[in-house]
């Protein structure tokens, strides 16, 4: 089976306010199946245009991600991502 990922890019616009999401984000998402492939860290953008912060997060299957991102705990914390963030959510099924 597929695994399924929640690439997110970001742009933080509350440095002050967003460091509580990812303390809070992160053991809800573990609870739930995730495994931090990418979050933060140096990129480059060699074609386009981009946010400043690119996170990879894998679960077992594009179901277990669905099922994150709608589980009422992570959208609770989420509204701190999106009062102190631009972002882009996208929810991905990978190949066998």
């Amino acid at each position: 089976m597929p695994k399924g990922y929640i690439i997110g890019h970001i742009t933080v616009t509350d440095p002050d306010a967003y460091p509580e999401y990812i303390r809070r984000d992160t053991p809800i998402l573990e609870r739930l199946g995730a495994r931090f492939i990418v979050r933060g860290g140096r990129s480059q953008v060699p074609e386009g245009t981009s946010h400043d912060r690119h996170v990879v997060i894998e679960f077992p299957s594009f179901e277990a991600a669905k099922a994150a991102y709608n589980d009422p705990d992570y959208q609770e914390v989420a509204e701190i991502r999106r009062a102190s963030a631009d972002s882009v959510i996208i929810l991905v099924e990978g190949h066998e």
